[in-house]
């Protein structure tokens, strides 16, 4: 197996490979010092393009020493040689996933959910203000509220909606219905 030809090729750095045990030979598993040339990251984890020494069969009948290159699984079967430093080994991270065009705009999401601050008896008419969670005015540690539990909240007289968070904008919609949208 070669390394793709899009990608620079440095020099391959020692590395400690973990071959198999192999139970039918009854040999336990054994570590060789290869050759690395490049790690990419994937998914499930880091796969690193090992060099392994083999040899290969001349056309001649003769043998000589070669290279079997292979990806194996890091860090299972990958282990660093003491004082190599590995800042320089070709390194294919995952790409950043492309952020859409509506998270650009909005922001990251606020958690899901509202919550009621209760206000004490004597300070006015409104005895709880409903907050979404992340709001500065929000109590901490208060019981998030579901949309069914937020909207009998908020159908309180004595309920007002918080218009820092954006509370109000949504919930009111939701109160009041959806019939002030006309097909026009």
């Amino acid at each position: 197996m070669s390394p793709s030809d899009d990608a620079p090729e440095l020099a391959p750095l020692p590395v400690r490979v973990a071959l198999p045990a192999d139970p039918v030979l009854d040999l336990p598993e054994q570590e060789v010092v290869a050759r690395l040339w490049r790690r990419q990251q994937t998914e499930k984890g880091w796969l690193y393009l090992v060099g392994l020494p083999s040899y290969r069969d001349l056309d001649d009948g003769g043998v000589e020493a070669a290279e079997y290159r292979v990806w194996v699984r890091a860090p299972d079967h990958v282990r660093p040689v003491d004082g190599v430093d590995y800042d320089q080994v070709v390194t294919e991270h995952l790409p950043q996933a492309p952020t859409s065009v509506v998270r650009e705009v909005l922001g990251e999401r606020r958690p899901s959910g509202w919550v009621l601050a209760k206000i004490l008896e004597g300070r006015g008419p409104a005895r709880g203000v409903l907050h979404a969670p992340d709001c500065d005015e929000a109590p901490q540690g208060a019981p998030l509220l579901g949309v069914e539990q937020a909207l009998n909240a908020a159908e309180n007289p004595g309920t007002r909606l918080c218009t820092v968070c954006g509370c109000a904008q949504e919930l009111t919609p939701m109160m009041s219905g959806f019939d002030h949208i006309t097909d026009s």
